[in-house]
């Protein structure tokens, strides 16, 4: 039996409700698999805050060192965004300690719920694409402050070769497996940072003669993402690029609450839901936890468990076609956060059962 270290972290808002639909799924995995998840959970983000002060305490960045793998709900709340110390910092620093320079998001659509985004249905069929965002450089982490007077701001905007050279391989390897097309996203018409990027990917792209490099001002990229999204497989972007085109992404598959991520970098891999922590949502059993449940998926992936990371993602895609959803995806017929996880474990391990018997619980029972 194979055994994994898991360092889970809850979070803040909905991110413990969410990661515990996540664990289900990964305890149906352990059953079905015959594997072994030890998992041990820490504290990140205003709940460290809450108990020590520390948004990344010590013991929560060890336990994520030692690990095979990290799963976290969200992080962040209101009462501290205007403080000193916030939520967010940690999830900052974690990553930059975990050296977790490539973010992958991958966004894909459902036919079944074409209807839940604006764009028409013409344009989604078909949508498969990951952004894969370079995540520990850039203005997130160059340097910032205001002047004394609090006349003026800044925040610096800082790329090394290295830094650049990591995460286009990482880009041009994942296309590799994918459709063989990678579309680079800058601002290369204004920003110095953005030119350097252009040149670096145009120095690696000759050593992989089977992929198809383009480049899109992030502009345009923004307005293609929603005129033609099919035309995108792989986009490699810089940090806040990529934070912001991967959210605008999720409008084709119709809710934050479907898109997941995976970090990796030169430690343990952390894997995590897009959307944020919502607190306005926290404690009503109403969040979607399908984002964190296909961040299993990728976990399992990392962790060379092909098999299994299937029967995730196939699980996920026979709740969605039998509308088994929760009330931001249909608000009329809906499933609790909880009582979608219950159901996507029991698929997991009890297939033909299923399948034979009643698919849906009634509204009644909708938010028990």
């Amino acid at each position: 039996m194979k055994n994994y270290s898991i360092a889970v972290l809850p979070g803040d808002g909905i991110g413990p409700e969410v990661v515990a639909q996540a664990l289900k799924v990964l305890r149906a995995i352990e059953k079905r698999f015959s594997l072994r998840f030890g998992l041990h959970e820490s504290l990140i983000g205003a709940a460290a805050i809450d108990a020590c002060g520390d948004p990344l305490p010590e013991p929560t960045l060890a336990g994520c060192i030692s690990s095979d793998a990290v799963l976290l709900g969200a992080v962040g709340h209101p009462k501290y965004a205007q403080a000193e110390i916030r939520p967010e910092q940690g999830l900052l620093q974690l990553r930059k300690e975990l050296g977790l320079y490539a973010n992958m998001r991958p966004v894909k659509t459902w036919p079944q719920l074409a209807e839940q985004s604006p764009l028409k249905n013409e344009l989604l069929a078909g949508v498969d694409l990951v952004v894969v965002r370079e995540l520990t450089g850039g203005l997130y982490y160059g340097a910032s402050g205001r002047s004394a007077g609090c006349e003026s701001a800044y925040d610096t905007c800082v790329y090394s070769r290295q830094e650049i050279e990591r995460i286009t391989r990482c880009a041009f390897q994942l296309a590799r497996a994918r459709r063989n097309k990678i579309t680079l996203v800058d601002k290369a018409n204004v920003l110095e940072t953005s030119r350097f990027w252009r040149s670096i990917v145009h120095e690696i792209a000759p050593q992989f003669p089977d992929v198809t490099l383009d480049c899109m001002y992030v502009d345009n990229a923004a307005m293609q993402l929603i005129r033609e999204p099919r035309r995108f497989d792989v986009i490699l972007t810089e940090n806040m690029f990529g934070d912001i085109l991967s959210d605008e992404s999720s409008v084709l598959a119709g809710s934050l609450g479907l898109l997941p991520s995976a970090s990796t970098g030169e430690h343990a891999g952390l894997f995590e839901p897009v959307h944020g922590s919502y607190p306005e949502a926290a404690g009503k059993n109403s969040a979607n936890p399908v984002a964190s449940i296909l961040s299993v998926a990728m976990m399992l992936d990392y962790l060379g468990e092909p098999d299994a990371a299937a029967a995730v993602r196939e699980a996920v895609d026979w709740s969605v076609a039998g509308g088994m959803v929760t009330c931001e995806l249909n608000p009329e017929k809906f499933l609790s956060c909880s009582r979608l996880g219950d159901l996507l474990a029991l698929r997991i391990n009890e297939k033909e059962d299923l399948e034979t018997g009643p698919l849906l619980f009634s509204d009644q029972d909708a938010l028990l």
